[in-house]
């Protein structure tokens, strides 16, 4: 499986309104798409306006499908405002919790 950790570091005042958008484009992906079997938003206890998103495909065609879904494409332009940063960390995934399996 195909893991996404992005550590998203938002401009000041702006967490009511990305997660406004991220949250309708979270749970489209896992609802929506057969291939998206994780998309959590954390965020940062030391930091507010930094969130980590945790995401897990079954496969790379799976996170290039997610990319052309229409909730991704429409979120896109109400995000990237409020983003400063982000880092993305690219992992394989070895074992999930089993009750998300």
């Amino acid at each position: 499986m195909y893991c996404l950790i992005l550590k998203t570091q938002l401009k000041p005042n702006s967490f009511a309104a990305f997660m406004a958008a991220m949250t309708v484009n979270a749970a489209a992906s896992v609802r929506d798409e057969p291939g998206c079997l994780v998309f959590d938003v954390l965020r940062d206890r030391s930091d507010p306006d930094v969130l980590n998103l945790y995401e897990v495909y079954r496969d790379e065609a799976a996170f290039a499908a997610h990319m052309l879904s229409e909730h991704f494409l429409v979120s896109r332009p109400l995000l990237n405002p409020l983003i400063v940063s982000q880092d993305v960390i690219e992992a394989d995934s070895l074992r999930l919790n089993p009750l998300r399996e």
